[in-house]
């Protein structure tokens, strides 16, 4: 006569704890590094714009940075989890460098264009949400994403533009360098300008075959990258102009 098996409550709880083990195993990558760095970086700008706008600025950040992510994955790249760095943004890192300009032109542009859907998404909540939070933080996603844009590498710019024309570079350095004049030596500013130049003084240098290839694209292939990005970028600035109309609008209604 078959007897009824009594599964003892231990191995129902010991079955879960396995399963949540592995879980947590799986995702500790991203546990560390992704959520650990988020929490930091939410934590340090929390004591300059509070906790409500730091925790909405990092995740603008965040869906900037799913951007590229999501670009180098469609183009067969191998990528790590963003990684965040308090006063520098995010970054992710590729495991692989893209084969040509027409590649690499394509994560650049991955992070903007996710990011200012991020930002867009802040505003139309403002529509129905008025809070002031919204609005702040769709202003900021618009010039985060803007500034990233300007044709300087190690900027999202500077790589997009390796597809429509390296030269701009030397644009981007020249507004970068202003804009450095500008703010009194911003050491991040600084930064940029610092990693910009192997490459700015490589373009005066006569080229190898092999930087050749990198750089060679269909006139189509220039033509749409040059659409996406001066579009990208004049439809940031709109949105940015709409949105501090609306701020200002806000301000004087408070007096």
């Amino acid at each position: 006569m078959h007897q009824p098996q009594h599964h003892s409550p231990w191995r129902k709880w010991g079955a879960a704890i396995a399963a949540a083990a592995v879980l947590i195993f799986k995702f500790f990558p991203f546990l560390l590094k992704t959520g650990g760095t988020m929490v930091l970086s939410i934590a340090v700008y929390a004591l300059m714009w509070g906790w409500w706008f730091a925790a909405g600025f990092v995740v603008l950040l965040f869906v900037h940075e799913c951007g590229h992510l999501v670009a180098a994955r469609r183009c067969g790249l191998k990528v790590g989890m963003p990684v965040f760095i308090p006063f520098m943004g995010a970054a992710i890192a590729l495991k692989e460098a893209p084969r040509n300009a027409w590649i690499e032109a394509q994560v650049g542009i991955g992070g903007p264009l996710m990011g200012t859907a991020g930002a867009l998404a802040c505003l139309l909540i403002y529509e129905f949400v008025p809070n002031p939070l919204f609005l702040g933080l769709a202003w900021a996603g618009f010039w985060l994403n803007l500034f990233n844009l300007i044709p300087i590498v190690p900027l999202d710019g500077g790589r997009v533009v390796t597809a429509i024309s390296p030269w701009l570079w030397v644009a981007g350095l020249v507004l970068m360098v202003f804009v450095l004049l500008q703010s009194s030596f911003n050491l991040f500013i600084i930064l940029i300008v610092g990693l910009s130049l192997p490459r700015v003084v490589a373009l005066f240098r006569r080229q190898s075959e092999t930087e050749r290839r990198f750089f060679e694209l269909t006139p189509s292939q220039r033509a749409l990258m040059s659409v996406i990005y001066f579009g990208l970028a004049g439809v940031l600035g709109w949105l940015m102009h709409v949105t501090q109309t609306q701020i200002e609008l806000l301000r004087a209604a408070s007096y």
